[in-house]
């Protein structure tokens, strides 16, 4: 009998395309929603969170040439968390697409992300819930408020949520390639193996496959759902031979070793889009380590003998096969790897400044107990208020979600054993508890809790489980019940999709504050400042993609070298940049006067921007400043000095490396009381003369100590030598001072502002490294600033 004649591939690729007619449709009706609403709040092309045109200025420096360099002449950044997005955008700018007409070819990546999304979750939920079920959870993923939000946001969030539910979805097919249901659970007697029909109803899909069997369920709401406890198509659906036979490209079997590299391409490129793609990277190995490990299926017979005798395999050829599928386990676990690649190679340090800023891990802050609460913090968050539609979540999630998640949990074990399918809800399993890998950070509620999102299409899948389960049980009640199903999926549906007005609502105001503040004072900046200016900045996307001027990233995503001073706190920054170059310091500051928290360096205010009515910003007021540096250095001495006396060591106290190279102890929490400020210089009752010169000085210092704990370093014993102290004291303070263990007196702190004590210390005790303990005996705490042992 003759071969069926292979399709054309336009044909071909109208089948693959088929089933995302229906997500689409749904994406742009929605998009035009989220369009219309911002471009009537804002009155033009805006997004609705400055970290957005962070993005944007990568891809503008890519399009001129700087590979991730943020400022023109400044070199490779470690500040960008995804390389993709910058390199999905890189090429509309390229193109002609500037200013805000680039937020066009990004709400254009946001729509089909959008909908590729909705066909992706309704892909994964199918061989646990069945048809009708994984039609809602698709319906689910379209009418989700989170993703709708962040579909026309201009970040990555969705386009990471598809690729990690593809990659979830591709290996769970690998480990548990489609088969015939069994009769009780599809409703029919399951057709014998190779006889070319699909059963009615069956869950049977291509191991892996990109399209659904021609006609059947469609990932969206809107198409009329089977029977209940069947998984029968869905009503309008063409699952004939006949059918099959004209779109065989939808229909048939994908093989196993194309799934395997679409996999390890998936695998290999999540961590490219976010770094939490890790671990959709090692599912990813996992899946196609048990693959590799697998024997070769044999070949299929052939319909018809062949022209030729066909030479017999030469020995060892199966080798080179083998070797493949290892290698290809491989290239998964290569993703997570080029980006530390990359800093090293082009920044000399394998860590990214967002790690440094965000991540507790890596927080020096954090340590021990200090570490635990803040972790065991935010999984309490995270459980009680995120994922139950609490205050931080409100706009996206219905209130009383978390227990829908948690039974959901329990039907996705109940759907695994029923259906045979483990390795599916391991999967899920796993890609829904990746939603812990966010509490790791510092904070997860930035932005509107965009790093937990991308785990959601997980918690979706498990609501279909929940959905089939209970239509199950009630079919079992009474047979007649078979629209339970669809009618539990479609409740949770509408129940997402109506919170949809109110974060379309909060897109648009959100985006709307946006373009008032950091848009606004970008392009004032490009209007009113040199060309050669420098400035210092707290939300760099949007000051820098506007303003065409360099920027000075004060939290250092975006500056390398400046994160490890934003993370110390505020005072470590005064003294880091009394070192800095002055080529290299900020001309002005366009910042968040709290969030900067340096005033000593903030001078003439130039203009604001206030936006009332808004709860995306960081302050209701943005200011632009002249930089002011007159202030540097000028609390580096005491305030009195006495003839012949010199200065044998000092600790500047909030100075990292001064601290560092003098063992000074830090408690957790350090970088919570750590302050710059400028006053009038302290009383002092150390002998020697006034620097009248000096009327004010700033000083950076950490408040609310109990004990001070540092070592000196002298060649050899001085004659005589004294500890300079200053500091200050809320509420009045008492302080013992203690060299090599031994106590050396007490000084008495006022109440008040800052002021230098000095305290005899025996001479003979310093030499080389000798300890030095400043102690409270009385009173709250005290606040240091600087410390000077001085002699002849």
């Amino acid at each position: 009998m003759a071969a069926p004649q292979a399709p054309s591939p336009l044909r071909a690729l109208a089948a693959r395309a088929l089933p995302y007619a229906p997500a689409l449709a749904a994406s742009g009706a929605l998009g035009a929603l989220c369009i219309r609403a911002v471009l009537d709040q804002a009155g033009r092309p805006a997004l609705p969170l400055d970290d957005a045109f962070i993005h944007m200025q990568y891809a503008r420096r890519l399009a001129e040439g700087g590979f991730f360099s943020f400022v023109a002449g400044e070199g490779y950044s470690t500040g960008a968390t995804s390389l993709l997005w910058p390199l999905l955008l890189a090429p509309f700018y390229a193109l002609g697409l500037r200013d805000l007409s680039l937020v066009y070819a990004i709400w254009a990546l946001g729509l089909v992300f959008h909908a590729a999304l909705a066909v992706e979750t309704a892909r994964l939920a199918r061989p646990l819930a069945g048809p009708a079920a994984a039609a809602g959870a698709g319906a689910m993923c379209a009418g989700f408020a989170a993703f709708a939000w962040f579909a026309w946001s201009g970040m990555e969030t969705v386009a990471f949520a598809w690729i990690l539910t593809r990659t979830a979805r591709l290996a769970a097919g690998l480990l548990e390639p489609a088969k015939a249901e069994a009769a009780e659970d599809v409703g029919e007697p399951a057709m014998p193996a190779g006889s070319g029909a699909t059963p009615s109803g069956s869950d049977a899909m291509p191991a892996g496959s990109d399209t659904m069997p021609a006609g059947s369920a469609a990932p969206l709401a809107g198409f009329a759902a089977p029977p209940s406890g069947s998984d029968a198509p869905l009503a309008g659906s063409d699952a004939t031979p006949t059918a099959s036979a004209l779109l065989p490209s939808a229909s048939a079997e994908r093989p196993p070793a194309a799934v395997a590299r679409a996999l390890a391409l998936a695998g290999f490129a999540a961590p490219l889009l976010r770094p939490e793609g890790a671990l959709a990277s090692l599912l990813a190995a996992l899946a196609l380590a048990v693959w590799a490990a697998r024997p070769a299926p044999p070949s299929p017979l052939p319909a018809s003998p062949p022209p030729a005798p066909i030479a017999p395999p030469r020995r060892g050829s199966a080798i080179p096969r083998l070797l493949d599928r290892r290698l290809l386990v491989l290239a998964p676990l290569l993703g997570p790897l080029v980006v530390p690649a990359l800093n090293q190679l082009l920044a000399g340090h394998p860590t990214s400044s967002t790690t440094t800023v965000k991540w507790l891990l890596g927080n020096p802050n954090y340590d021990g107990p200090a570490l635990r609460d803040a972790l065991l913090q935010n999984i309490r968050l995270l459980v009680t208020d995120v994922l139950d539609g609490g205050q931080w979540t409100a706009v996206f999630l219905p209130e009383g979600s978390a227990v829908v998640i948690a039974l959901g949990a329990v039907a996705l074990a109940v759907a695994a054993h029923r259906r045979g399918r483990p390795a599916h809800a391991a999967i899920v399993a796993a890609l829904a508890l990746g939603a812990l890998l966010p509490c790791t950070y510092l904070s997860f509620l930035w932005n509107r809790v965009r790093y937990v999102w991308p785990f959601a299409p997980a918690w979706l899948v498990m609501a279909a489980c929940l959905a089939r389960e209970l239509g199950d049980a009630a079919q079992r009640v009474r047979r007649s019940l078979h629209y339970v199903t669809p009618l539990i999926a479609g409740a949770f549906a509408g129940a997402l999709a109506a919170r949809l007005p109110w974060a379309i609502h909060d897109l648009a105001n959100s985006a709307r504050a946006i373009d008032r503040q950091q848009v606004w004072l970008g392009r004032w900046a490009a209007q009113h400042l040199p060309e050669d200016a420098r400035i210092g900045v707290n939300d760099t996307g949007a000051l820098a993609y506007f303003s065409g001027r360099r920027t000075f990233d004060v939290v250092g995503l975006t500056t390398e070298g400046e994160a490890r001073y934003w993370v110390a706190g505020a005072g470590s920054r005064f003294e880091h940049y009394e070192k800095l170059p002055p080529e290299r310091r900020p001309t002005h500051f366009i910042v968040y006067p709290h969030w900067m928290a340096c005033a000593p360096v903030l001078g003439r205010e130039l203009v604001d921007a206030t936006v009332e009515d808004q709860a995306i910003l960081g302050g209701t007021t943005m200011i632009a400043y002249e930089a002011r540096w007159d202030l540097l250095g000028s609390g580096a001495l005491p305030v009195r000095s006495a003839p012949g006396e010199r200065i044998l060591d000092e600790v500047d106290v909030s100075d990292l490396e001064s601290e560092a190279a003098h063992g000074y102890a830090l408690e957790p929490l350090a970088d919570q009381r750590n302050v710059a400020v400028a006053l009038a210089a302290p009383e002092s009752d150390a002998p020697g003369e006034v620097d009248r010169a000096r009327a004010e000085i700033a000083d950076g210092g950490r408040y609310y100590r109990a004990a001070d704990r540092f070592v000196v370093h002298v060649a050899a014993p001085p004659a005589e030598a004294r500890l300079v102290m200053r500091v200050a004291s809320d509420d009045g303070a008492e302080l013992a001072i203690s060299v090599a263990g031994e106590e050396a007196g007490t000084v008495e702190v006022p109440a008040g502002t800052w002021v230098e004590r000095a305290v005899p210390l025996p001479a003979a005790r310093l030499s080389g490294a000798t300890p030095i303990a400043i102690t409270l005996r009385r009173g709250a705490g005290f606040h240091a600033f600087h410390y000077w042992l001085v002699g002849r």
